[in-house]
């Protein structure tokens, strides 16, 4: 008995240790990233700006505005839809850090779903962060999670209701802003952010919005552009574009009947030319190995290798794997190319930009070169 006393004891002072510890790193995931605001970031807001109820929320995310001494067109980039997929916020980073804008309006979001920035996906065993070598030593980013924190909404539904159409999809799928368009004042916490996102293009009339993701080499739409058929005269221009640039990318319509989606809600519920792109991460991937950082940023998982012999992926796939700078730079060039379309077609709606790099220059130098000194 007074072993079995003690050993319990010990037992509990151990869970205890353990619990502390676990508590405090999950704790750090609220610790948002450094941005450093760039020389072209004119003025920011919040999402809250546009929703009250959101503000002091774990959702309430900064709103970066880079607008130019010209009238012209806008845009809106969204970066951090989820959570888990790095190119896309680090994209929007590197905007709001290098680009400076000339004429019109660039919105820049990175922190789209702010909520599912802090936290992971459960049994994916994830890592919390990632960082990067810069000139100025190293800096860290934060790894989330494709959905809102369970934390900020709970419980999920057995069935997720699409409100504005009344499409069924699975209960977990409650959490994730790119199922919650155009989102509800009074509705799920999820739908509130998509609301005060749907808010901000409506009364700033934004005239694009990109939302730029990843997904995994088994994937059939990857390396694409998915488009709202309002914007297929761009897009269709921007694939050809690219591809003369020897950067191979599809072009996928929108589904009608595939709901919650930014390519369809926003392009239906407002006046945007609505756009997404994807790129390859084998991180993503229910064929992966250790999910770690290394992965997340070099893209290399030898799994594939042998899946892509297999004939079983959509993206060519080696050895060299498909790294950070080569994603985010299929995304600036993506952006670049679809706001530089739309001026040419619509005058009135041109954005002159200048001071991101081009695809080149990041495969050859990476991302980090182009990431400011946080002071």
């Amino acid at each position: 008995m007074k072993g079995n006393r003690g050993t319990g004891i010990a037992m509990i002072f151990l869970s205890l240790i353990v619990a502390f510890l676990a508590g405090k790193e999950f704790l750090k995931m609220r610790e948002p990233e450094p941005i450093v605001k760039g020389e072209g970031v004119t003025s920011m807001q919040k999402l809250s700006d546009y929703l009250p109820a959101l503000k002091g929320t774990s959702g309430d995310s900064d709103v970066y505005i880079l607008q130019g001494k010209e009238e012209g067109g806008s845009v809106l980039v969204l970066g951090g839809t989820h959570g888990n997929e790095p190119s896309g916020y680090m994209t929007a980073i590197l905007m709001i850090e290098n680009l400076k804008v000339d004429k019109g309006t660039v919105y820049i979001l990175p922190r789209t779903n702010g909520s599912g920035l802090t936290h992971n996906d459960p049994q994916e065993g994830s890592p919390q962060r990632f960082t990067l070598k810069t000139p100025y030593g190293e800096r860290w980013f934060r790894y989330g999670s494709r959905a809102t924190n369970p934390l900020d909404q709970w419980p999920d539904p057995d069935v997720y209701i699409h409100a504005a159409s009344g499409q069924q999809l699975s209960g977990n799928e409650t959490r994730n802003i790119n199922r919650a368009y155009p989102g509800r004042p009074d509705g799920t916490y999820t739908e509130k952010m998509a609301y005060a996102i749907t808010e901000m293009i409506r009364q700033n009339k934004i005239d694009m919005t990109i939302d730029l993701h990843e997904a995994s080499p088994e994937y059939p739409v990857i390396n694409a552009i998915v488009s709202h058929e309002r914007a297929m005269p761009i897009t269709s221009q921007v694939v050809m574009n690219m591809e003369f640039d020897d950067i191979a990318i599809g072009l996928e319509p929108s589904p009608v009947s595939l709901r919650g989606l930014t390519h369809r809600e926003l392009g239906d519920y407002t006046d945007t030319y609505a756009v997404l792109m994807e790129t390859a991460n084998a991180a993503q991937g229910r064929l992966r190995g250790r999910t770690d950082e290394a992965l997340a940023l070099t893209g290399k998982d030898p799994r594939y290798v042998e899946a892509q012999k297999l004939g079983r992926l959509f993206v060519p796939y080696d050895e060299n794997g498909h790294p950070l700078e080569e994603r985010v730079g299929r995304h600036l060039t993506g952006v670049v190319q679809l706001v530089t379309v739309m001026g040419e077609n619509e005058p009135e709606k041109e954005i002159i930009m200048e001071g991101v790099p081009s695809y080149s220059e990041l495969l050859e130098n990476g991302v980090g070169q182009y990431l400011k000194e946080v002071k």
